[in-house]
């Protein structure tokens, strides 16, 4: 890019814009890819560490955990290190992580490899989006965020898939063997290509802000995460998601009441901001529970393997990747309002055939399904991210990072729970009795199907649920690209007396 010989970092220095987005995006992409690497090779897992189901989980329930649990604190870290030396430490940390579970001899080993690779991640995740915000002007940030929503949908998407594959033809730790030194010579050109572009600050960190949001979004996200197991009636999932937001509304009062805020909640000041929170929530419901469901469905009632399963959502990922830079610079000329309604509504005619599924449904019917449902996905989530950012001071972009973040984790383990738990007790409510098993076998197997179609019609119907509202919500949004203009109440600090 020829502006890139006049972009400068904060201390005045010349640098190569598009080698630093571009080290920083296989950064990310390597980091992200790790949501969902895992997805199908938990049966391998089980069998090479002789562990159940719910100890297996743990490898993605810890995982998002701690993630959650991290990326409130990255509006402090951000402020406090600078951008290279933060990016280069949470690439270290998730190397570290990476070569761990590559070598791991116990289960208990992988786990707390998981969990260091998550704390990467959790820094990595709201930095990429921050230095996003911080080196293009808002008329380019659609642009810059539709580059940067190539690698948050597409990283992720194609995980099932790919670790299908590779579980089909190596083994396990392959999956993490791939990825460690792709991420070395990341780490390696860091030190060349990656500059200091956000400003530094010292701010007070308060601790106790620190345990109460570590406790209060981990409770949630362990809560939410446990009812496919346990049910939304379980004791335990009762407690730890009341206690959770108990304490994520003491968090909100304090910092509030705080001169330096751990985490800035007064973003929500911004009527922008908090629909753009409120409508990629709703999007990250209504795309993670289906991307879970799907493949279960393939599985179960075509008789798929976990490797096919997973490449049925192939398409429909790439599709997203390669429309977010275009729905970038559509956001940059036409703004949030349009690209938002008819995304939602594609999303919305999208999701609704799977409501009707049956046993005869053609693979091919469902790939195109799925396909078209991340098409709409990819005109709402990194356009009214980016409006909802732009209505922002330039202080308060790592803040509204976070918050929108956190937000979002919650949101999918919540659409998570919400159509598992649906599957599952629909399913329950209409299986036969099991003294059929006995008596007919074929009848009891062909009425069990039928129960568990009835299970993923209603999981699927909440899936339309959540883009309805989403479409609803999509008519409030701000015609422009949401670039602020004046927000008095949370304006830039005011000058000190003497200050020039």
């Amino acid at each position: 890019m020829n502006d890139d010989v006049q972009t400068v970092d904060i201390n005045g220095q010349p640098y190569n814009r598009s080698l630093m987005v571009l080290v920083m995006l296989i950064g990310a992409f390597c980091t992200f890819l790790n949501q969902t690497i895992l997805a199908t090779a938990f049966p391998a897992l089980m069998n090479a560490f002789n562990i159940s189901t719910s100890t297996v989980q743990w490898l993605t329930t810890g995982f998002l955990m701690v993630n959650g649990i991290m990326i409130p604190v990255s509006a402090y870290l951000t402020s406090r290190f600078n951008t290279k030396s933060l990016f280069i430490i949470s690439m270290i940390i998730f190397e570290i992580g990476t070569v761990m579970a590559w070598l791991a001899p116990h289960f208990s080993v992988l786990l707390a490899a998981r969990l260091i690779q998550a704390v990467g991640v959790g820094i990595n995740m709201p930095l990429m989006q921050n230095v996003m915000l911080s080196i293009y002007p808002p008329e380019k940030r659609g642009s810059a965020m539709g580059i940067n929503g190539l690698v948050i949908g597409l990283a992720p998407a194609i995980g099932p898939t790919l670790s299908g594959w590779v579980i089909d033809n190596y083994n396990w730790r392959m999956l993490f063997e791939m990825i460690a030194p792709i991420t070395g010579v990341v780490i390696i050109a860091s030190f060349f290509f990656v500059k200091n572009v956000i400003p530094n600050e010292k701010p007070h960190l308060d601790w106790l802000s620190v345990l109460i949001s570590t406790a209060g979004f981990g409770s949630m996200l362990y809560g939410f995460s446990s009812v496919g197991d346990k049910g939304w009636t379980s004791p335990e999932v009762i407690w730890t998601v009341l206690i959770g937001v108990i304490l994520v509304a003491i968090l909100v009062l304090r910092q509030n009441h705080l001169d330096e805020p751990f985490l800035e909640f007064k973003v929500f000041e911004s009527k922008e901001f908090t629909l753009a929170t409120i409508l990629s929530s709703i999007v990250m419901m209504a795309m993670v529970g289906v991307e879970l469901v799907v493949p279960m469905y393939l599985q179960i009632i075509h008789g798929m393997s976990a490797f096919h399963s997973g490449l049925t959502l192939l398409f429909g990922a790439l599709l997203m990747g390669v429309m977010s830079p275009v729905t970038g610079t559509l956001f940059d000329r036409y703004g949030a309002k349009r690209l938002a309604a008819t995304g939602m509504f594609i999303l919305t005619i999208g999701t609704i055939p799977f409501a009707f599924l049956n046993r005869d449904t053609p693979t091919i019917y469902i790939v195109f399904l799925y396909a078209i449902r991340m098409f709409g996905i990819s005109m709402v989530m990194m356009p009214v991210t980016t409006a909802g950012m732009n209505s922002l001071p330039l202080h308060l972009i790592s803040h509204g990072t976070a918050v929108n973040n956190t937000l979002r984790q919650v949101a999918t383990s919540v659409g998570t729970a919400i159509m598992i738990s649906v599957l599952t007790n629909v399913t329950k409510s209409n299986q036969p009795a099991h003294s059929l098993l006995t008596q007919s076998p074929l009848q009891y197997r062909s009425k069990m199907l039928d129960a568990t179609l009835l299970g993923y019609h209603s999981a699927f119907l909440f899936a339309v649920g959540f883009a309805v509202l989403g479409f609803i919500l999509t008519f409030f949004v701000t015609k422009g690209t949401g670039v602020r203009k004046s927000v008095v109440s949370i304006d830039e600090p005011k000058k000190k007396d003497g200050d020039k």
